[in-house]
């Protein structure tokens, strides 16, 4: 079939080429003609993975070459981990994030470890605590790149002290809400029924407190006076899980798959590092804890799995579904968190 299988010389590792098209991957060519049968109802899925499952794992014998992955807060964590799999796997991925050194330098390690890996990763700055840069960055995207096909809005941020952002909202609520909420609308026209959007959550979502009768954006984004870091992350996590259910819902008819997920609990990252309280417990915990790895697994496999084909609207913890909270699953909470949203950011673009 044209390729030839050899020895890299830095790295002593098997990789194929393809002479004919000049290309080099690590995964065996012969795997492209393996063939999974697509489940038809959600009955018969079978769970292949779990919570001791890699990204890796899931990855392996797939070949992602000619696919693009966006994964914001992507030099860091899970989000790092995540997009590094899927460059070892031939994806190209726009690391979208607010930091441009940090992100070159995860670049740079991972091509120490890949060199073909590091040449498929490319920065775009991301500053989610702006909408303006939300609408820049898309732009960007829209005049590079014709079609996105893994959307993972990975970024977040907890413990932090009540902090306005420069659109005067509370920055948790915007970090891991309202701008992954935007960004993704911006996007709209580059996402077609083979794309897939994931949208990191947290089991925290159980212990929100909104409450759908008489919501307005200021319980979204709360006042100072009013403002509990822990409740403020547990509401942005509900926000996340309730955005992907209407999503879900209203691109139904495109055929796009939207789901939510949780990585894993109080995995190490550098999410905790606003609190020193915070730090001191993930320390604590993490020998029982999933790795980096690990927690990036339940993102991939949303982002991957051919056997979610057609599906949609769905809440995952650990490779597999997972009913969601109570409040997560009431058609008019998710009908009114995306009003508000919709008002909020239409009022902010408007100064």
């Amino acid at each position: 079939m044209g390729w030839e299988r050899k020895i890299e010389e830095k790295t002593g590792k098997v990789i194929f080429i393809d002479h004919n098209n000049k290309t080099t991957t690590y995964i065996d060519p012969r795997l492209a003609f393996a063939v999974e049968e697509v489940p038809t109802s959600v009955s018969e899925i079978r769970q292949r993975f779990d919570g001791s499952s890699t990204a890796l794992q899931i990855l392996h014998g797939r070949a992602l070459s000619g696919k693009l992955a966006i994964v914001t807060g992507s030099n860091v964590g899970i989000g790092y981990e995540t997009a590094k799999s899927l460059a070892f796997h031939g994806c190209t991925v726009i690391m979208a994030n607010r930091n441009e050194k940090s992100t070159e330098e995860a670049i740079a390690k991972i091509a120490q470890e890949r060199p073909n890996a590091g040449r498929l990763l490319h920065f775009r700055p991301l500053d989610l605590c702006s909408l303006a840069s939300c609408e820049r960055f898309a732009k960007m995207i829209k005049v590079q790149f014709p079609h996105i096909d893994y959307l993972i809005l990975n970024a977040g941020v907890m413990g932090m002290p009540h902090t306005l952002t420069e659109d005067g909202l509370e920055i948790t609520f915007q970090v891991n809400h309202l701008s992954h909420f935007h960004l993704t609308l911006l996007l709209s026209d580059f996402l077609d029924h083979t794309s897939r959007v994931v949208v990191l959550s947290s089991e925290s979502h159980r212990f929100a407190n909104l409450k759908l009768e008489g919501l307005s954006e200021h319980h979204l984004s709360v006042s100072d006076a009013k403002y509990s870091s822990m409740m403020a992350y547990n509401n942005s996590k509900l926000c996340n899980v309730l955005f992907a259910r209407e999503l879900g819902k209203r691109w139904q008819n495109r055929g796009i798959s939207v789901f939510a997920c949780h990585p894993g609990n109080l995995v190490s990252t550098n999410i905790s590092r606003h609190w020193w309280l915070f730090r001191l417990f993930f320390a604590i915990v993490r020998p029982f804890t999933k790795s980096l790895q690990q927690a990036a697994s339940t993102s991939i496999f949303c982002a991957v799995a051919p056997e979610l084909t057609g599906l949609t609207g769905i809440y995952f913890n650990n490779c597999f579904f997972c009913e969601p909270s109570q409040l997560s699953q009431n058609d008019q909470m998710s009908e009114k968190v995306w009003e508000i949203s919709e008002k909020m950011i239409e009022r902010i673009l408007q100064k």
